[in-house]
């Protein structure tokens, strides 16, 4: 019997889990889940809550926060997705989801933060960068050429 349940997997599983998670929120924010199913639904009501939930930084910078967390989630998605760098994406995305939970926690209590599962996001993000086995990463194939040369 094959097993199923083994490091490599449960690290492609986390890469691709945190990926999906980051990519689904940009997708929302962007009106491409439908109505009933979704958190924003658009740009505006996502800079709306962007700031709710930063309520230390002045209206004129929460675009900018908007357009760099959104930027970042989609790239360190795809990084993790492709298998790019993860142990560095990986960390990356558990700061960027506990800089999250933390703002959720510090301006509307810590109860969203704990029904969004974003402090569990943010640990799996750090496990995953404290995997070293590579398993369907482009990681392989760059750190095999280099040490083919």
């Amino acid at each position: 019997m094959i097993k199923i349940i083994n490091n490599k997997n449960i690290k492609l599983f986390l890469r691709l889990a945190i990926s999906f998670g980051f990519l689904s929120a940009v997708a929302d924010r962007f009106g491409i889940w439908s109505k009933e199913v979704s958190v924003w639904g658009n740009w505006d009501n996502f800079l709306d809550y962007t700031q709710l939930i930063n309520p230390w930084f002045p209206n004129s910078v929460i675009p900018a926060i908007g357009i760099v967390a959104t930027t970042a989630e989609v790239f360190f998605a795809f990084c993790l997705i492709l298998g790019y760098k993860t142990e560095l994406f990986a960390k990356l995305s558990g700061f960027l989801l506990l800089l999250f939970a933390l703002s959720m926690t510090f301006s509307t209590g810590v109860k969203g933060a704990f029904d969004f599962s974003v402090f569990t996001a943010s640990a799996g993000a750090f496990a995953l960068s404290l995997m070293k086995d590579k398993h369907f990463e482009l990681d392989n194939l760059i750190f095999k050429s280099k040490r083919n040369n």
